[in-house]
């Protein structure tokens, strides 16, 4: 086989990795979601403590990590100071604890089909919020294509047949958090040059995430979890599974966001949602109502506009930049010539 055969091979291998990262992430995100819906719902696992669960995951995700960094050393960790992570590192767990309680508790009170069509908001609130901390600029069509996502959504509300409005209000919450928290990761991580990898990041935001919980679980979860202290045992099997299927996400992104990138999640995450609503339909048995499904297909239309706009805005941006690097070496290669020349001129 000749050169171009060889190169050919070598493309073919790589998508087949992409689409392979892209399985792996959507099967573990699906897992984890449907696996925290079991363990919440009050007609399934019947465990009904939100805070607990995610407490216990980021206990068993920092004991992962810490072992990952200081044990093994198979990563290395961040450079950071005592002040950068106070005011950097801290700010972002406690709002990573705010979405995760929150996104875990609107489980026990809304189907799965209907809680991803309210995540369909995400990149509405993260363009909002952006707008605010003055990190995004305001345009008039990208706030429209953010409006007709908001309309989708609004129609896939009004057609719930389950609508309970305390759900609605934890999942819309856990969605503000949630975008505020990415774009804080611009401004006090990426903007300082401090990159975290999942493995890093569990290592120094889920620890804060865990003392930011214990507090609200003190006061609401607690006292009970003692008047049930006789009556439940603990499952290692049960929760054990569960922790390991949410670290193993966390390292699913890791894969992803590295070897294809954050759009590509993006855009898996939508082939995602589709499928936990046809499974959320077809065998928990939710209701899912032709009302939700206009109302969703419209916010999912907004959605994949919004990605193929980034997508161009990426495109356009790499080409500047070979533009660029193209006329540097451009010039560079004149000034040489240009000396050259005079050294020429020097010596006749």
């Amino acid at each position: 086989m000749g050169k171009g055969g060889a190169l050919s091979d070598g493309v073919v291998k790589k998508i087949m990795l992409s689409y392979m990262y892209v399985a792996i992430w959507i099967f573990l995100s699906f897992t984890v979601i449907v696996y925290n819906k079991y363990i919440l719902d009050r007609k399934l696992y019947n465990w009904p403590f939100p805070i607990s669960l995610t407490m216990i995951h980021m206990a068993f995700c920092s004991s992962l990590a810490f072992a990952a960094v200081r044990v093994f050393r198979l990563v290395e960790p961040a450079a950071l100071s005592r002040r950068t992570y106070l005011s950097s590192v801290v700010p972002i767990g406690a709002l990573y604890s705010l979405s995760l309680w929150l996104s875990n508790s609107a489980y026990i009170y809304l189907s799965v089909s209907f809680i991803q069509m309210l995540k369909a908001l995400m990149p509405v609130a993260v363009y909002s919020i952006g707008i605010l901390l003055k990190k995004d600029a305001y345009k008039s069509t990208t706030m429209s294509n953010m409006l007709a996502i908001s309309v989708g959504v609004a129609i896939a509300a009004y057609g719930e047949a389950k609508y309970d409005s305390w759900g609605v209000f934890l999942q819309l919450g856990a969605v503000v958090f949630e975008a505020t928290r990415l774009v804080m990761i611009q401004i006090l991580l990426t903007s300082k040059g401090i990159n975290l990898n999942p493995i890093t990041s569990l290592y120094y935001v889920a620890p804060s995430c865990f003392l930011f919980l214990s507090i609200p679980w003190l006061i609401v979860e607690f006292p009970l979890l003692r008047q049930q202290t006789a009556a439940f045992h603990f499952d290692f099997l049960i929760f054990g599974t569960n922790c390991l299927c949410a670290f193993a996400l966390n390292l699913a992104v890791f894969l992803l966001v590295g070897k294809t990138s954050a759009l590509t999640m993006n855009v898996a995450g939508v082939v995602k949602d589709w499928l936990l609503i046809a499974f959320s339909w077809s065998v928990i048995k939710d209701t899912v109502t032709p009302v939700n499904l206009i109302g969703y297909g419209l916010a999912f239309l907004g959605v994949a506009y919004y990605n193929h706009s980034k997508l161009q805005a990426l495109k356009a941006k790499e080409a500047q930049k070979k533009t660029a690097a193209a006329d540097e070496e451009a010039a560079k290669l004149i000034t040489e010539r240009e000396g050259d020349g005079k050294k020429g001129d020097s010596q006749a």
